[in-house]
């Protein structure tokens, strides 16, 4: 493959897969039960883990 040919997949169907994923990733993110999940996943660093030195 060229750079052209690159260049072309690039532009047309690779912008596609970009775009594709994005709004997948989105929808995941903003779906209505993602709520709990990602306020869990918020605390994960204040969680005591209880190993005090």
């Amino acid at each position: 493959m060229d750079y052209h040919t690159m260049r072309t997949f690039a532009d047309s169907w690779g912008l596609l897969a970009m775009l594709v994923f994005f709004l997948a990733a989105s929808a995941f993110v903003f779906r209505p039960g993602s709520r709990n999940a990602s306020a869990e996943a918020a605390h994960i660093p204040l969680k005591d883990d209880g190993d005090e030195r």
